[in-house]
């Protein structure tokens, strides 16, 4: 412990840190866009996806990807969560959103229903889905933020153009970097939320296996890599169900475990060790401020999650108040 107390101290002092709080304003989006046409909108939420952690707690992981994915295709429109049909293949069904949880989608429809019970056709699933991500992030244990509303929905779901607009699991920081900067997000932007996502959940063995087999990856810690071979054994085939764990340390909480892993080789994605790993990485001195500081972490999470939520939106007369989330009102 006092090993691991001392090295962490060296690393901060070697790269000493600044964060400053960037305020995303967004001038058609306010906190108090539903003050008078659905003042119980918060509450009514927040008691619905309350029940929905109880029930299941895995849900808190998956709504942030959800909103995540979402937000960085077609902008924040709750696109991701439109049904494909026979005449059009929606972006919940492009390969990389296979798997995206259901748990996820599910919480998004059932507090759409309880919303339109007491406003029908007022509040949009965009909006929906950014509130319900905010309380469960909370619930496991993270930073509250004030979510701007105001967004419509989206009349556009295609897998086509989800390629090219999300993170992969081999992209270096620099292809990482860029990616986000695309977006309107910076770099710190880029860490908070990299380390925010992956801090609870799940992660595919196909994700990982080439960093583990063959010639295990010199930045991965290879008692970490012992580790991942029990639980992704190799053989004829990968059984595509088998899943780990995100964050080895505390894979249930929100929290700046992920930031203390990647210090000592246990990344679990390419992508998130080379953070840390990567030689001269412009990212390394931000994961050594939030692994030394869970305020900071949060703090620079809160900023993100305000600017990613405000990406591409739909205001005023753009896209429309879906009746059902899963379906346009004209399909």
């Amino acid at each position: 412990m006092k090993r691991s107390s001392a090295l962490l101290s060296i690393f901060l002092a070697v790269a000493p840190v600044l964060i400053v709080a960037e305020i995303a304003i967004f001038p058609r989006l306010a906190t108090d866009f539903y003050v008078r046409s659905c003042p119980e909108l918060p509450s009514i939420v927040r008691r619905v996806i309350a029940a929905k952690f109880a029930q299941t707690p895995v849900a808190a992981a998956g709504m942030l990807r959800i909103f995540f994915h979402d937000c960085m295709v077609e902008g924040c429109d709750a696109s991701v969560l439109v049904a494909s049909t026979p005449s059009n293949k929606a972006e919940k069904d492009a390969e990389i959103n296979l798997s995206l949880p259901g748990d996820g989608f599910d919480a998004v429809i059932k507090a759409k229903a309880a919303v339109e019970s007491k406003c029908p056709g007022v509040v949009s699933c965009a909006d929906i889905l950014a509130l319900s991500t905010r309380e469960l992030v909370v619930l496991i244990g993270g930073p509250s933020w004030e979510v701007r509303l105001g967004r419509r929905d989206g009349t556009v779901s295609k897998a086509s153009r989800v390629p090219g607009n999300l993170p992969m699991p081999n992209m270096t920081v620099a292809e990482l970097t860029s990616l986000f900067a695309s977006k309107g997000l910076s770099l710190q932007d880029m860490v908070a939320l990299t380390g925010g996502g992956h801090t609870a959940g799940f992660a595919h063995c196909n994700q990982f296996m080439d960093r583990i087999y063959g010639t295990i990856d010199p930045t991965m810690n290879p008692s970490y890599a012992a580790e991942l071979r029990q639980a992704c054994p190799r053989g004829p085939t990968l059984d595509p169900t088998v899943v780990t764990h995100l964050d080895p340390s505390t894979p249930d909480l929100f929290d700046n475990a992920f930031f203390k892993n990647t210090l000592y080789g246990r990344g679990l994605l390419r992508s998130d060790q080379a953070l840390f790993s990567t030689s001269n990485s412009s990212a390394r001195p931000l994961v050594n401020l939030f692994a030394g500081s869970q305020p900071r972490f949060f703090e620079a999470f809160g900023v993100a999650m305000d600017k990613l939520g405000g990406i591409g939106v739909k205001t005023g007369g753009q896209g429309e108040i879906r009746r059902d989330c899963a379906a346009f009102n004209h399909a």
